[in-house]
């Protein structure tokens, strides 16, 4: 990183002598390469630069944003003159003054050290990597197509430099990587199954060798040549359901992660990304689940995709306890909400790139594991059906109602995986599947995703994962 912190520091001296009651300096530098493919054929490469300082002041009880990518001293006074501007023309319509809750901001300096700097990852090799996935895909499968293949990958260093009127200085860089590859697997008579799978952590090129895409890949194709061409329709009477931990993890990030944002659960994302079914009084009082269902939130997993030890206003990360033990429990945070809810904040400010605003973001969402292993979690099940990855899925808006469509799936008879099933449907509501958990096993995954959200829209990095869960008597649908 080799951005003078001089001329952000000016900036907070210049911010406070224009009366603003708090000022946010952020220095990010977002770079790296891509690479698209579809069949084997480059469909584009390139490389990205986001540089730039964004700049919040809280003025007369309001908070003004402004950004830019001029780093020159003059560049950087005029952002800051527009940041107060902002705050000031709005000042005034404020039924309720914003302030930020009191907090013990860091000072501090870390970074992701990688093996294999991402910078001496190229392009080349990506592709190389994309044309291997093509054509070992289509010589693994026999009795299906492949007639898409969509591959891609991208490197990703982000470097920040957190500087407050409060005391916190955070310097920090944090280097990523993933890839994904989205398959359509087709037969003339059984129709097309399609899956989308991901890789993403933070690290460096050495991740590549960890993942090994192209086995898994394979394994993953030859598995739904299975369950395309010999798959089976679910049972149509109640049986118990052992949900894989992908859906887990996407289950407790759109029905435990989001709804407990805090700005969702005032109403500040309702016209956007939807609301929340919780309300303020429901924390601590409402339960939502049994006493398996512990939803963790911890941006402070090493090598996770959403990794990070201070948010973007310079407040210390820790893990936090969505639900716990069933009950509603803690609500993410950032500074301004954390006063509202009279709490402390609990670190959720992020943003995208330096022209965001930071707002309340997940970073890595789990359901709490069990200690059996998965034998032990289906021994007893006598007819029932393990849902391992999903294809499509859809939830509402605030965060109740929600559908998950299997992909790779089997019958369980006797305690033991037996034939595969084709498009079992689970359709449940967030209580109904927090209530109805009955074990979890200790093989606690995760799986990498980019979360939207906010308005203009940012996308983050965030892993979801969790245990494979047992739920009990549930009514499986089917898609045609």
């Amino acid at each position: 990183m080799s951005f003078s912190e001089e001329l952000l520091t000016r900036l907070i001296d210049e911010g406070s002598s224009a009366g603003a009651s708090y000022v946010e300096v952020r220095y990010q530098n977002d770079y790296g390469i891509l690479v698209s493919m579809r069949n084997g054929k480059v469909l584009g490469v390139g490389s990205f630069k986001e540089e730039g300082v964004g700049i919040r002041v809280l003025v007369n009880g309001s908070l003004g944003f402004a950004a830019t990518n001029d780093l020159s001293r003059e560049g950087l006074s005029k952002a800051l003159e527009n940041a107060i501007s902002r705050a000031r023309s709005v000042a005034q319509l404020r039924k309720n003054p914003i302030q930020f809750t009191e907090e013990k901001v860091g000072r501090a300096s870390y970074e992701v050290v990688p093996k294999i700097k991402l910078e001496d990852v190229s392009i080349e090799g990506l592709m190389s990597l994309g044309k291997e996935v093509f054509r070992v895909l289509t010589e693994s499968v026999s009795q299906v197509k492949l007639p898409v293949c969509v591959f891609s990958a991208e490197t990703h260093v982000q470097e920040k430099l957190i500087i407050t009127s409060d005391g916190a200085y955070v310097r920090s860089r944090v280097p990523r990587m993933y890839v994904s590859a989205n398959l359509v697997l087709f037969h003339p008579q059984k129709g097309t199954l399609q899956r989308m799978k991901e890789f993403g952590s933070s690290g460096g090129g050495e991740l590549l060798d960890m993942w090994r895409p192209v086995d898994v890949l394979v394994d993953e194709a030859k598995k739904l040549e299975v369950v395309l061409v010999n798959g089976v329709e679910p049972p149509k009477e109640p049986v118990d359901v052992v949900v894989g931990s992908e859906i887990v993890g996407l289950l407790v990030h759109e029905s435990a992660g989001h709804p407990m944002e805090a700005d969702r659960i005032l109403g500040r994302e309702a016209a956007q990304a939807g609301e929340s079914y919780v309300k303020q009084e429901m924390i601590g009082r409402f339960r939502v689940g049994n006493e398996l269902a512990t939803v963790i939130e911890d941006p402070t997993i090493p090598g996770s995709n959403g990794f990070y030890l201070y948010d973007d206003e310079g407040v210390p990360a820790r893990p936090r306890y969505l639900y716990k033990e069933g009950m509603i429990n803690e609500a993410l945070h950032n500074r301004h909400t954390a006063n509202i809810f009279g709490v402390k904040s609990n670190a959720a400010a992020r943003a995208m790139n330096y022209a965001s605003e930071p707002i309340i973001r997940m970073s890595n969402t789990y359901l709490k594991p069990g200690t059996m292993s998965f034998d032990e979690l289906i021994e007893d099940i006598s007819a029932g059906v393990f849902i391992k990855s999903y294809m499509e899925w859809n939830i509402d808006d605030i965060r109740w109602n929600q559908r998950y469509v299997g992909l790779e799936a089997y019958v369980i008879r006797g305690g033991e995986l037996a034939e595969p099933v084709r498009n079992p449907a689970l359709e449940i509501t967030t209580q109904g599947f927090y209530s109805n958990i009955v074990a979890t096993d200790k093989e606690l995954k995760f799986y990498p995703g980019t979360c939207g959200k906010g308005e203009p829209s940012q996308g983050i990095p965030v892993w979801f994962g969790g245990p494979n869960v047992r739920i009990s008597k549930i009514r499986l649908g089917v898609t045609v």
